[in-house]
């Protein structure tokens, strides 16, 4: 009964609110499958409050007027808070979209640091003077925040992904509209609850939910929204770039991947086989970054590959509320479908299914969304499950003689996100690192991302940086400024 669910509201203007049509959605919790919570079906309506309400606020002394300064110590604040609140944060996401709750846990431990970390950029934009070549003119440029964003976030990570954008935009000035995914949007409209907390002035930040048709398109095509930050598959990621286009927005766009996971025969194999899990199995395969291709040296090849199935195998799927499960469901029925027929695609293929490949049975959760940890040998490079994004917990395997090999396997994809290289020859190291089609390499690890580095994609992708101090810059522009101090009167019909 819908009575008995959980009812968030969105944020509007610093009040809590239902969509304007009285509508609602159900939010499904992927470990169960049944409903517990109930989100507001938004419509272009409320679209337009929303934007009223952040451009309203953008505009206005209460934010406007701050400080850069005072606008830092607002972010330190909300750090504190949500640093507070990060269990609570942490549970809600775990059912929202279940996520294992101990990989929530360390995610929103570490969520304030991205506050804390862009709250001490804040008053660090600046502009500069300019040694103008003109006589009698003192020229300078100033750092300006671009407006109203739009952050449309995806249902894998809301919180974290989230944080990428809204971090460094507040930070630089601007304000937000948000629009989570409608199949996980409960933790975000918890999170926003905090910056009323904070002391943020209302209309600062405000949020949309429901679908992407009847509320995020809305935001996107909104003509007070000055850039559009995306996180999400390249479908969506295209209709937002073709949309901004003919609003002439600025986009910042972080779309799928096929990251090249890559093993050579002097790497450190016990090391590299808990890389290649954690790459592909961690969250269940549902990251942008998810080392979905495994490239492993031939002369090590059946090595690694009796490693990895017997570590995968040991994998515990079950609860992701419960903190010893290492293996949790996807978050949705039909990306469980997609996934299921990209297992039996690689099959038709001609790829061997050495591990899973199934549905398992989890004793209290049959109605669940789980699928096994799945690896597939004899894959070529050309095969679907080798270049279509998959979001899931299946990896293909294809080996390779020498670096050479390696890097056109790796670099032949229309995706450039990450790559992963284990090896200890650093000359190795080195030249794959700069070799390797990717926004992010890392080598003898996987999956680090830190507030501190800039996080992006080559190619297909997607365009622009989050984290780092270049986050800032994708929320800023500049502007130049002339002053004329007493220059002789000449002829105005001439340009000087």
């Amino acid at each position: 009964m819908a009575e008995d669910l959980v009812r968030f509201r969105n944020l509007l203007a610093g009040s809590a609110r239902e969509a304007d049509g009285g509508e609602w959605l159900e939010s499904l919790d992927p470990a169960t499958g049944k409903p517990w919570a109930l989100i507001p079906r938004c419509t272009s309506a409320d679209v337009d409050a929303a934007v009223e309400a952040a451009r309203t606020a953008f505009r206005s002394p209460e934010w406007r007027g701050l400080t850069a300064t005072a606008r830092g110590a607002l972010l330190y604040r909300f750090a504190d808070i949500l640093a507070e609140e990060a269990e609570r944060l942490a549970q809600l996401e775990t059912q929202d979209n279940g996520k294992l709750i101990a990989e929530m846990r360390a995610q929103l431990g570490n969520l304030p640091t991205y506050y804390r970390y862009f709250a001490g950029l804040a008053d660090k934009i600046e502009g500069q003077v300019l040694p103008i070549d003109k006589p009698s003119m003192h020229a300078f440029t100033r750092r300006e925040p671009l407006g109203v964003i739009a952050c449309i976030t995806p249902w894998n990570s809301p919180l974290m992904l989230l944080a990428w954008k809204l971090a460094p935009l507040l930070a630089a000035g601007n304000t937000a509209v948000i629009k989570p995914s409608e199949h996980a949007s409960c933790s975000t409209l918890a999170f926003v609850e905090l910056f009323e907390r904070a002391g943020f002035p209302a209309g600062v930040v405000n949020t949309v939910t429901g679908l992407p048709q009847e509320c995020g398109e809305p935001l996107v095509k909104h003509p007070d929204i000055a850039k559009v930050a995306f996180t999400g598959g390249e479908p969506g990621g295209i209709a937002v770039y073709r949309s901004a286009a003919e609003n002439l927005k600025k986009v910042t766009l972080e779309l799928g991947g096929k990251s090249p996971n890559i093993i050579f025969n002097d790497a450190d194999l016990e090391r590299a086989v808990y890389g290649a899990v954690s790459g592909i199995f961690a969250a269940s395969g549902q990251t942008c970054i998810a080392g979905s291709r495994l490239l492993v040296q031939r002369n090590v090849h059946d090595e690694v590959v009796e490693r990895l199935v017997a570590l995968a195998g040991t994998a515990r799927i079950g609860d992701p509320k419960l903190a010893d499960t290492q293996v949790g469901p996807v978050t949705t029925l039909a990306q469980r479908g997609k996934i299921i027929d990209h297992i039996a695609g690689a099959r038709q293929s001609g790829a061997e299914c050495v591990l899973g490949g199934g549905l398992p049975t989890i004793a209290g959760l049959e109605d669940g969304w789980f699928v096994q940890p799945t690896i597939f040998t004899g894959v070529n490079n050309q095969m679907p499950i080798a270049r279509e994004e998959v979001f899931g917990p299946v990896l293909a395997i294809i080996p390779f003689d020498d670096e050479e090999e390696a890097l056109s396997i790796a670099n032949d994809s229309p995706y450039g996100l990450a790559a992963g290289v284990w090896t200890q020859n650093i000359g190795r190291a080195i030249r794959m690192s700069e070799r390797v089609e990717a926004g992010t390499v890392w080598v003898n690890t996987y999956r680090a991302v830190s507030f501190m580095a800039p996080f992006g994609g080559m190619k297909r992708s997607g365009i622009g940086r989050e984290n780092g101090q270049e986050a800032m810059d994708e929320y800023l522009q500049t502007k130049s400024v002339w002053i004329d101090l007493g220059s002789p009167v000449s002829n105005p019909f001439v340009i000087r």
